[in-house]
């Protein structure tokens, strides 16, 4: 099958597009440099020329604290740029998967948030994401929607990366301790895109490593599995300051993930060591 991803040198498009070519598929990876996304005539002249059968967009803007200071910037990508992709694979027919976020809920509560919970985004890039669900199931009802989480993965910037530099430079570190979520390994979910891809069930689907924790102990688990002396000090929300706020709970539930057949992620501390033993 020929595929179509967006987004494809991000961690999420390229763990996509080696998990494609991995099952022998036609895997066709564009991004910023092979079209303007926000540019509904070139959006659709590109993937015209591509001829997929199907598109895994995972291209966004994800600069969450930026958003705050350029909305338009924000939402002229993740809202109009997925609905010109949208409205490309309504009117030929093909399927389109959407990568979402944890964003698109406030995080109030404790328990796992199911997919058919209404949305309440806190910040500017929570709501583009969620503009970008809307458009994308209006312009492709039988479209699919992935929210994921706290993605990690070869190639990028993430919060692992960061935690084994500072476990090398510092003695110590803090960290959130009050935002609860999953870490969620790019080529963990990039096999789930591509059995979504081959077998497609239309609808909202929550996709990330099975287990919760906070960012702090995200990170004392990253320090022990390193070998790291770093110690973790964790802290409030309100400790760090960012300019966009995130949700306490970013919790998803995998029941929809599962009632549709397809298979929950691995663990988060599997996931976790295969990331740093170079296993997959």
């Amino acid at each position: 099958m020929r595929i179509l991803i967006t987004g494809a040198q991000g961690q999420l498009g390229r763990a996509v597009v080696l998990e494609a070519l991995r099952r022998g598929h036609e895997a066709i990876g564009v991004d910023v440099n092979d079209f303007d996304l926000t540019d509904s005539d070139a959006a659709g002249a590109c993937l015209a020329a591509a001829r997929p059968a199907f598109v895994i967009h995972c291209a966004a803007y994800t600069a969450v604290d930026q958003a705050e200071s350029e909305p338009e910037r924000a939402f002229a990508v993740n809202a109009d740029g997925t609905r010109h992709v949208a409205e490309y694979c309504g009117a030929a027919g093909i399927g389109m998967i959407y990568i979402s976020t944890d964003y698109v809920f406030d995080g109030s509560g404790a328990a796992p948030h199911e997919t058919d919970e209404p949305p309440a985004p806190l910040s500017v890039y929570g709501k583009t994401k969620l503009e970008g669900e809307r458009a994308a199931l209006l312009a492709c009802p039988n479209g699919i929607i992935v929210r994921t989480s706290w993605v990690f993965g070869p190639g990028g910037k993430h919060f692992v990366g960061t935690m084994l530099r500072l476990g090398r430079e510092r003695e110590a570190v803090r960290v959130v301790d009050d935002q609860v979520g999953s870490p969620t390994y790019a080529p963990d979910l990039a096999r789930l895109l591509i059995d979504m891809a081959e077998r497609p069930v239309p609808g909202i689907y929550h996709a990330a490593n099975t287990g919760y924790c906070s960012w702090a102990e995200f990170a004392a688990e990253i320090m022990a599995r390193a070998g790291l002396p770093c110690r973790v000090e964790p802290i409030s929300s309100a400790d760090y300051p960012q300019a966009a706020r995130r949700p306490l709970n970013s919790r998803l539930s995998p029941l929809r993930l599962m009632a549709a057949g397809y298979d929950r992620l691995p663990t988060w501390q599997d996931a976790l060591g295969r990331y740093l033993y170079g296993t997959k």
